[in-house]
């Protein structure tokens, strides 16, 4: 807040203009802190530190400490040129989370090692209880991405250590390729480990029964239930989709946590095996140390410890004709 000359408080605010679709879209989002709308608005919301008024001609104001973090949610605010602010293409669907989950007890689910050629895919899910919220904020609990392994390590030791139920499913390499190899898109595979996750913790605190389940969203809801549908398999009740959900859900960046560490420690697993320090992410590097395996052992080694469909394994075969 900012005092101004006569002495009273002016709330920090932004003001986007955004196209009516995304205004509809936005209403839905905020339909659990509508309150009573000014004339010339289309709807007006409260959450606890941001108003937000969506008006008639197309305006929506945001005020209160949090407008800047509310209106990143639909647009690109630049502060020192608020007529550069640029509208963003968030989705948001029926299956986007009430608000008020994020302060409630539930559960969120993530994924680790998708873009990563070698290892497998981790997926986590963690249920937190409302109580815990302010707890694992203060121990650190944040989107993993911002986070190095040394402090997710630590920080899934401590999460253990304070009985965070979680579940855990791992999709080793050669299961992969297996399924890749019989049609399976890597959104597919994630869809399953997504949902046996959530199942194996659904049971787990049964007969508990969390506000709601939130899935960081890689595909589209749609496309997800389908692939459920495809192995004769349903979408559990109260489950949300949303796309970076361990910036916003307590729950997932667990999750997320929990998957990388898992990753992480797959990963020195592989190595270990290997006698090589194995590289994460899909670089050129991993593409030499890959070749260097297939020279070594052979390509059915590689299909042990890698993803064999990704553009690293036509690379690493061409090193290997190379002297390099």
């Amino acid at each position: 807040m900012y005092p101004t000359g006569n002495g009273e408080i002016d709330l920090p605010q932004v003001v986007l203009k955004l196209n009516n679709k995304t205004i509809e879209k936005m209403k839905v989002f905020y339909r659990d802190r509508l309150k009573s709308a000014p004339p010339g608005s289309v709807f007006a919301a409260k959450t606890s530190d941001c108003s937000i008024t969506a008006y008639n001609s197309g305006k929506v104001l945001f005020q209160g400490k949090g407008s800047d973090k509310e209106a990143g949610k639909w647009g690109i605010v630049n502060k020192d040129n608020p007529s550069k602010t640029k509208q963003t293409t968030r989705k948001i669907h029926s299956y986007s989370p009430p608000q008020k989950l994020f302060t409630s007890s539930h559960i969120g689910s993530d994924e680790a090692g998708t873009g990563d050629f070698f290892g497998p895919i981790t997926v986590a899910a963690a249920y937190v209880t409302a109580d815990q919220i302010p707890f694992l904020k203060q121990l650190g609990v944040r989107d993993s991405k911002n986070l190095t392994d040394e402090k997710i390590e630590t920080i899934a030791k401590a999460l253990l250590a304070h009985s965070i139920p979680y579940s855990l499913v791992v999709l080793r390499n050669e299961k992969y390729n297996h399924l890749q190899k019989k049609g399976w898109s890597q959104g597919k595979m994630k869809t399953m480990l997504h949902h046996h996750a959530l199942e194996k913790l659904s049971n787990k605190i049964a007969p508990e029964r969390p506000e709601g389940i939130l899935i960081d969203q890689f595909s589209d809801p749609g496309v997800y239930i389908n692939h459920l549908k495809s192995e004769r398999s349903v979408l559990q009740e109260n489950v949300y989709f949303m796309t970076k959900a361990e910036s916003y859900s307590i729950a997932v960046a667990a999750g997320s946590i929990l998957a990388r560490a898992s990753f992480v420690n797959e990963m020195n697993k592989l190595s270990k095996k290997m006698g090589i320090e194995l590289p994460k992410g899909a670089s050129q590097k991993v593409d030499q140390t890959a070749a260097g395996i297939i020279q070594k052992h052979g390509k059915q080694a590689l299909g042990e410890i890698a993803k064999l469909h990704f553009a690293n394994t036509k690379k690493a075969e061409a090193y290997t004709q190379k002297d390099y």
